[in-house]
């Protein structure tokens, strides 16, 4: 839904251009401010927001090296595939019991994760394929609270997102 509000913004329906793709990384700043929301919520529930459980979630660190020296096909593929693993930990508390405002938050950052998802097919931005084999993929790491979960999301957000999106070919046409 939030997604759809914001292309109405800015295409402006009833012109006759036709869509463009969402290259405007205040887009993208807007789901990092509720991940940021979410985080502190987490961080505020301490104790009545514990799961005793890991959750699997992707490496942030960005070795700017290793990043330039990929093509785009790779780099989306490293992205699609966290956000991947982190709607999956997201989700997976959705059955856990807890209070509506967090749950709001959850439900919240599984639907931001949706839309980047959509953001990203509107850049032909390749999506996420995974693996054939069932080996341990050297990109994640594991986290053991809530908190923790939502401090990657925004570090994912802020990090590989914003330089795939940044950079993306589609955005950069017609630039010189």
């Amino acid at each position: 839904m939030q997604l759809l509000c914001i292309l109405c913004i800015w295409t402006r329906p009833g012109l006759s251009s036709p869509l463009r793709p969402i290259c405007d990384l205040r887009v993208l700043n807007h789901f990092i401010k509720e991940a940021w929301d979410a985080e502190a919520a987490m961080r505020a529930c301490q104790d009545a927001c514990n799961i005793a459980t890991n959750f699997t979630a992707p490496l942030t660190r960005v070795d700017f090296d290793d990043w330039e020296a990929m093509n785009i096909e790779e780099q989306a593929q490293e992205v699609q595939s966290g956000l991947h693993v982190l709607n999956e930990a997201i989700s997976s508390l959705q059955a856990s019991n807890q209070t509506d405002v967090l749950q709001s938050h959850i439900d919240a950052s599984i639907s931001n994760i949706a839309s980047i998802r959509q953001v990203l097919r509107s850049l032909s931005i390749p999506e996420y394929v995974p693996p054939t084999s069932g080996g341990e993929d050297k990109e994640m790491q594991k986290v053991s609270s809530i908190s923790e979960l939502f401090q990657v999301h925004i570090n994912f957000l802020r990090g590989k997102v914003h330089l795939l999106l940044a950079n993306a070919p589609v955005c950069h046409q017609g630039v010189s």
